[in-house]
C-alpha cells in the first residue's frame, strides 16, 4: 500500500507516522525544508499540545462542525494525545485552563518527537512542493522533483494562516480539483480592528479578569461573553479573550459588531457605586484623573475620563450624581466599534475549508473520491485557543493515517 501524505505539519506527521507504522509505505511531501515549521512557533513557541479535559468539554469548545469529529476523537483523545507524546519521550505538564505543555517549554520538542515517530515507522520525506494531484486509476502526485504514484492520498496542507510557515491553500486547490466543496474561508481566532483612540492610547496594556461582550448589532443580540485576559494593540484589541471571541464572528465588517468590557465583574452597578463613594470619600480633594489608582490601570485612566466627558482637573467633591453613574457605567460597560479582523496571516487558524459533508467522520476519506483522506486545518473544523485546535489535528490524522493504511 503506498501512500502520500500532502504536508508536514501536526496532521501530517501524524498521519505519516500511523500509517507507516500500520505497514503503509509512506512518502512524506512538505514544501519547506524542514518538517513542522508552523508547530514550532505555536503556542508563542512553547507550543499548547492539547487540553487536559474530558469529551463534553473538548467538544464544548469546538466552534464549527463539532459532530463530525465525533468518531475520530474518540479513536484518538486529548489522553491519547498526551500518552502519545509521552511515549516518544515528551514529558507533558498541565497549566492554567487545563491547557497542556511540553515540561521543556519548547515546541520543537514536540515536532522533533512527530519527526522521530515517522523515523520509526519508515516514512520517506521529499521537501518538494505539490504542484498537482490528480485521480486516474491511482493517484499521481506532481511536484518540483517529478511526478510519482501511489495508491491513496492524504492531504494535511493546513489553511491560509501563518503563509510565511507553508500554509497557503494548496490543498483547497487539490480538492477542489478533484471535485470537493470549500467553504468559504475567513480569518479565526484573530485580533479585531477597533476606530477606538482608546486601544492605541492603551497599547500593550493586559487587562485580567474583565468579561468581554460581543453583540452582534445587525441581529441585536450577544454572540459572546466570556471572563478572562485581553490585550490592547495600536490598532484594536486581542489577547485569548478577543481570539476566541472571533471565532463566533463572521463577516468581520465596520458597524456589525460592538464590543462591551465589563471592568469590574464581579460587583454589580450598585456594589460598584458604593466602592466609587468610597474612593471619592477618601479623594475628595484631588483632582478626579488622581483618584482612579486603586480601580483602573494608570495607562487606562485618561482615556477613560475621556469617554466619560469629565475633566481630568475636576475635584472629586464636585462630581455630580450624572458623572458617578456614567463613570459606573463605562467601568461596567466599556463600547470598543469592531472595524475589521486583522488580516488572515494574522489568524492563528483558518474558518471554512473541505466541507464535512463530503468527508467520512470515522476515517477521513472523501466521500467522492475513493482513497482520497483529509486531515487537520484544511478541514472545516475550527475550535478556541486552549490546544483544541491542534487536537483535532492530531485526531483527524490519526484516523486519516490509520484507516488508509488499511486495505
Amino acid at each position: 500500500m503506498k501512500i502520500a501524505v500532502i504536508g508536514g505539519g501536526a496532521a501530517g506527521l501524524i498521519a505519516a507516522g500511523t500509517a507507516g507504522s500500520n505497514g503503509a509505505d509512506v512518502t512524506l511531501f512538505e514544501k519547506n525544508d524542514r518538517l513542522g515549521v508552523k508547530l514550532r512557533i505555536t503556542g508563542k513557541g512553547r507550543c499548547n499540545v492539547t487540553n487536559n479535559c474530558d469529551r463534553q468539554s473538548f467538544f464544548d469548545n469546538v466552534v464549527s462542525n463539532p459532530r463530525f469529529l465525533y468518531s475520530a476523537y474518540s479513536e484518538f483523545t486529548t489522553a491519547d494525545t498526551m500518552t502519545f507524546f509521552e511515549g516518544l519521550g515528551v514529558p507533558l505538564k498541565t497549566e492554567r485552563g487545563n491547557r497542556v505543555f511540553p515540561v521543556s517549554d519548547k515546541a520543537s520538542d514536540i515536532a522533533e518527537a512527530l519527526i522521530r515517530y515517522c523515523e520509526a515507522s519508515g516514512v520517506t520525506v521529499k521537501h518538494e512542493r505539490v504542484k498537482r494531484l490528480s485521480n486516474d486509476g491511482g493517484f499521481a502526485v506532481t511536484t518540483s522533483g517529478g511526478e510519482y504514484k501511489f495508491d491513496k492520498v492524504i492531504i494535511a496542507t493546513g489553511g491560509l494562516s501563518y503563509p510565511r510557515t507553508g500554509s497557503t491553500g494548496d490543498g483547497y486547490k487539490f480538492a477542489r480539483y478533484l471535485g470537493h466543496n470549500v467553504t468559504e474561508t475567513s480569518p479565526s481566532l484573530v485580533p479585531l480592528i477597533c476606530s477606538d483612540g482608546l486601544c492605541g492610547q492603551c497599547q500593550g496594556l493586559s487587562l485580567k479578569n474583565v468579561t468581554l461582550y460581543v453583540y452582534d448589532n445587525e441581529n441585536d443580540k450577544t454572540v459572546y461573553s466570556e471572563q478572562g485576559e485581553m490585550l490592547f494593540t495600536d490598532n484594536g484589541v486581542s489577547g485569548p479573550l478577543v481570539l476566541s471571541a472571533s471565532a463566533h464572528m463572521s463577516d468581520i465588517r465596520e458597524g456589525k459588531y460592538g464590543l462591551f468590557i465589563d471592568l469590574k465583574p464581579a460587583l454589580d452597578v450598585q456594589t460598584l457605586d458604593k466602592r466609587l463613594l468610597r474612593d471619592f470619600s477618601e479623594n475628595k480633594n484631588r483632582d478626579i484623573i488622581n483618584s482612579f489608582s486603586a480601580l483602573l490601570p494608570s495607562k487606562l485612566i485618561a482615556p477613560f475620563l475621556e469617554l466619560t466627558g469629565i475633566p481630568r482637573d475636576k475635584k472629586v467633591n464636585s462630581i455630580t450624581v450624572s458623572e458617578r453613574a456614567a463613570i459606573v457605567g463605562y467601568l461596567k460597560k466599556l463600547p470598543l466599534h469592531v472595524i475589521s479582523a486583522e488580516k488572515i496571516e494574522e489568524a492563528i487558524i483558518t474558518r471554512g475549508g473541505v466541507d464535512t459533508k463530503q468527508i467520512e467522520p470515522k476515517t477521513m476519506q472523501s466521500k467522492l473520491v475513493k482513497g482520497l483522506y483529509f486531515a487537520g486545518e484544511i478541514i472545516d473544523c475550527d475550535a478556541y485557543t486552549g490546544g483544541f485546535n491542534l487536537q483535532i489535528a492530531f485526531c483527524t490524522g490519526y484516523a486519516a493515517g490509520y484507516h488508509a493504511s488499511q486495505t
